[in-house]
């Protein structure tokens, strides 16, 4: 049986417990002894081996008032894990990542719930041209003006096994000639979706860690170029690289947006015009005690669809 570790929040609500980084979350938290609540739209059964009573499932949408009070009775603490990273009809970027951050925010103060953790992420901007990006950066806001004490992280972009970005390169680099953003020079610092999971946890056990912002990059920074040459290596491919401007990848999301499921939108292409890396003034996976894994590292694994 686990043991319930009485120091921490007994009762942690996680809001998008069923997505990429919320199923880490949930099984982070579960292999440390806390019960949990998954929330999402759709809820189901996480495949994780727990105490009777130790993980509840509750459908809610952060879009909804009553739904969100009912998610958070009884908890603890918060993690709000929603990623919306592509629109569609009514769930835009402002609904889930300022108006529904906000209302978890708002939701979590009135419940008298201690700690609230908010997933956000690097590069967030209330002046870029990305609708992702300032739609991240006004939650932001909204969530320090109601719950002055809750922790923001920003990871950078996040891999894993089965995961959307290593899994889109692996798709990609089928092709004859793989194309570029830009000369393929923009700066990402991959960071592996289980030492997000682990800072999450270690945020719970540090109530200095209230009121502060981590960026949270992985070990190093890469050209995206080199990633994609990494992904290439590990495949045993060859392939030419093809550097594509930016001025006509925005044109191609243009007319992949009269698709019903565009492959590509532009606002991934805004963001890909810009770097996004750990600011080097910001507190980092250091400040928790945490070492990053590099993506050498767990690139074999996550590309074989292991567990890492």
């Amino acid at each position: 049986m686990v043991k319930i570790i009485s120091p921490l929040p007994n009762l942690i609500t996680v809001f998008g417990g069923t997505g990429f980084l919320g199923r880490a979350i949930v099984h982070r938290l579960v292999e440390s002894g806390m019960r949990v609540r998954i929330v999402a739209r759709h809820p189901r059964a996480p495949n994780l081996a727990g105490a009777r009573g130790q993980i509840a499932l509750q459908r809610a949408d952060v879009r909804d008032e009553d739904s969100v009070a009912e998610a958070l009775k009884g908890a603890t603490g918060v993690v709000n894990a929603v990623g919306l990273y592509v629109e569609q009809g009514q769930a835009t970027f402002r609904a889930i990542h300022e108006e529904g951050a906000e209302r978890v925010a708002r939701r979590a103060g009135e419940a008298g719930i201690r700690r609230l953790i908010h997933i956000s992420g690097i590069g967030v901007d209330p002046a870029s041209a990305s609708k992702y990006a300032r739609a991240r950066a006004y939650g932001e806001q909204r969530v320090r003006e109601i719950f002055p004490n809750a922790t923001i992280l920003r990871p950078s972009v996040m891999f894993g096994p089965n995961d959307a970005f290593l899994n889109s390169l692996k798709t990609v680099t089928r092709l004859p000639v793989v194309p570029l953003f830009g000369q393929g020079s923009t700066r990402l610092q991959p960071v592996y979706v289980e030492d997000v999971a682990r800072a999450v946890l270690q945020v719970l056990e540090m109530p200095e860690a209230s009121g502060k912002t981590f960026e949270l990059g992985g070990a190093r920074a890469y050209r995206y170029r080199d990633i994609i040459e990494q992904v290439l290596t590990h495949l045993s491919r060859r392939r030419l690289l093809l550097p594509v401007p930016f001025v006509v990848w925005r044109l191609l999301a243009r007319i992949a947006s009269l698709l019903p499921n565009a492959p590509l939108t532009l606002d991934q292409v805004i963001l890909m015009e810009t770097d996004n890396v750990a600011n080097a003034k910001a507190s980092t996976f250091n400040d928790l005690g945490i070492e990053p894994c590099s993506l050498e590292q767990m690139l074999s694994a996550c590309l074989d669809e292991l567990s890492c």
